[in-house]
């Protein structure tokens, strides 16, 4: 499996903190049958400042402790960029990280705040397209907004943004109405993909396996596969053969 939502790298946000952390992630993450991640640590203005050379210096930490503890698990980079007006001179600067590319277009996975949409999502949206930016909503099901009201979900799909929908909330381990969002988005197939969103081992593990066997159970193997397989591998095939 491949795992596109995830806070392995150590000590820059709230996953991970500390290279051995990280590492304990990693081997969970294996022996839960995911073979590449991409991680994303958060990028939240007046919080996570973090840029790409904090995440290339964490990345290169984890990548000798991977190799140096033989842990067999292809990792790349990325962020999850939470929505703000700085994305805007980031993307003129060059300055964003992807975690992968559709039709053409960079996937940016763009997370909302939880309690709400903020107002202009939509035309911010409309931004990033005309700048060949598609994004992909992280873990919707967890807004409150969406949560109160699952019609909030349906101007961002008529945009035709992308979503990441978190395994524990298809598990049902983020409660019951995530779970039922969840459940109705895989059903309408407006899932894109299902990812962990790991972020420690006591109560955010990289359990990919949950997710898509819960999965299976709504709209079969077949489709659920896709979700956890060949559309994430869609998604970063570029992007890990640049790596290699």
């Amino acid at each position: 499996m491949i795992d596109l939502h995830s806070h392995l790298l150590p000590g820059i946000d709230d996953g991970a903190e500390s290279l051995d952390a990280a590492l304990d992630l990693a081997r969970f993450a294996v022996d839960n049958g995911i073979r590449k991640m991409v991680l994303t640590p958060h990028i939240h203005h007046g919080r996570w400042d973090n840029n790409q050379t904090i995440i290339d210096r964490a990345f290169e930490q984890l990548q000798e402790g991977l190799i140096a503890q033989q842990i067999e698990l292809t990792i790349e980079r990325a962020a999850e960029v939470r929505i703000a007006p700085e994305i805007m001179v980031m993307v003129k600067s060059n300055q964003l990280p992807f975690i992968g590319e559709w039709e053409s277009f960079q996937v940016l996975l763009l997370e909302l705040p939880h309690s709400h949409i903020p107002p202009g999502t939509d035309k911010f949206v409309q931004w990033l397209l005309k700048h060949k930016i598609k994004p992909m909503i992280a873990h919707p099901e967890r807004n409150k907004e969406i949560m109160r009201d699952f019609n909030h979900l349906t101007p961002l799909v008529q945009l035709g943004c992308l979503f990441q929908v978190t395994a524990a909330s298809v598990a049902g381990q983020f409660g019951e109405v995530a779970q039922q969002i969840s459940h109705q988005m895989l059903r309408q197939g407006d899932v894109t993909i299902i990812a962990t969103d790991a972020h420690n081992l006591k109560a955010r593990p990289p359990d990919l396996d949950a997710g898509y066997r819960a999965a299976c159970e709504i709209i079969g193997e077949e489709a659920a596969h896709q979700l956890v397989f060949e559309v994430p591998e869609k998604l970063t095939r570029q992007k890990f053969q640049q790596a290699a």
